[in-house]
């Protein structure tokens, strides 16, 4: 199903690229201007069709009230979006995760599903008003870089949360 949404993207964007320089080629130079504006929506209202085809046969993750993303996802920036509270548990489902970026909200609590993101890579919670941090992010074993930067986060937390964390994670406070 993948391979016929990529496809119909490129056919979408192809035919209308076609029908565009077709049309151009019959008018005159003052015309152009007024057709190409309106081409161009055209192409691409085509092309997010097409997408969204494509992407209807994804299974999504909510994550966070409203905000679902592709359960195949490795990046998800969150960043100074206001949101406050925690994620959702479902954060679990996202198996290939490498970065997720939580920075500038403010976020009180993780889940503790979160230590089940075992590529995680870089986890940045930066200037959230955290009260505590789950114990599970020490099973975080691909875990590089963790940025804890202007949070309250709980000193036990985090020195149950380091023992368990490979050596060469860099914990930036």
């Amino acid at each position: 199903m993948k391979l016929f949404g990529l496809l119909s993207l490129i056919l979408a964007v192809g035919v209308s690229a076609w029908l565009y320089s077709t049309s151009v080629s019959n008018l005159g130079a003052r015309d152009e201007y007024s057709l190409e504006r309106q081409a161009i929506p055209d192409i691409l209202e085509s092309a997010e069709n097409a997408a969204a085809q494509m992407g209807s046969t994804a299974a999504l993750v909510t994550i966070y009230d409203g905000i679902s993303v592709p359960k195949n996802t490795t990046l998800v920036d969150l960043s100074g979006r206001g949101l406050s509270s925690s994620l959702k548990a479902e954060v679990r489902q996202l198996s290939n995760l490498r970065t997720l970026d939580l920075s500038n909200n403010d976020f009180t609590g993780l889940p503790a599903e979160i230590g089940q993101l075992t590529q995680l890579e870089t986890l940045n919670l930066a200037n959230n008003p955290l009260t505590g941090l789950p114990h599970e992010l020490a099973n975080l074993q691909n875990l590089q870089t963790l940025d804890l930067r202007g949070t309250q986060y709980s000193a036990q937390d985090l020195a149950v949360i380091e023992v368990g964390l490979p050596t060469n994670t860099v914990i930036v406070k």
